[in-house]
């Protein structure tokens, strides 16, 4: 089994996701995560519900879905680098880890630096996660929290 086949199989499947901001949900949907290229590659996939009336404004205009990444291994360096991409035409090169159940995901831009730590509990079935971000990269403030959950 490959480097990337071990470290990356555990994300693998279809997840039901969840965000929060301040405890309110303001996303529902789905992430898929599916090997390309033989397993050399790990697609993510993700959408969300359309919004209930109750999520604020700001959240609906700045929602990114549908996304896809690309996330590959760089046998060098032993490290894994995310290509993003969205609805909004944003597009970012994130660094990406996952190790002994934790997931990391870390870009680091001017103004604006983003972090994710995600935790995956031991039955495989749910991620516990938190986006945060920094203007400077010293003074980090939660963006949000994220559940994935899956049979």
């Amino acid at each position: 089994m490959s480097e990337v086949r071990r470290r990356l199989g555990p994300l693998l499947g279809m997840w039901d996701t969840t965000a929060t901001v301040n405890g309110k949900v303001t996303m529902r949907g789905w992430t898929s995560f599916a090997w390309a290229d033989e397993g050399e590659f790990l697609i993510q996939r993700a959408d969300a519900d359309p919004p209930g009336d109750d999520v604020p404004k700001e959240w609906i205009i700045n929602a990114p879905f549908p996304t896809t990444s690309i996330i590959g291994y760089d046998d060098g360096s032993r490290t894994f680098t995310m290509l993003y991409s969205d609805a909004r035409g944003v597009l970012r090169t994130y660094g990406m880890d996952l190790d002994g159940g934790t997931w990391r995901i870390w870009r680091a831009a001017e103004g604006f630096n983003q972090r994710f730590t995600g935790i995956l509990d031991a039955d495989g079935k749910r991620i516990t996660a938190q986006w945060e971000m920094s203007k400077d990269g010293l003074s980090w403030a939660k963006d949000f929290d994220m559940t994935y959950t899956r049979d």
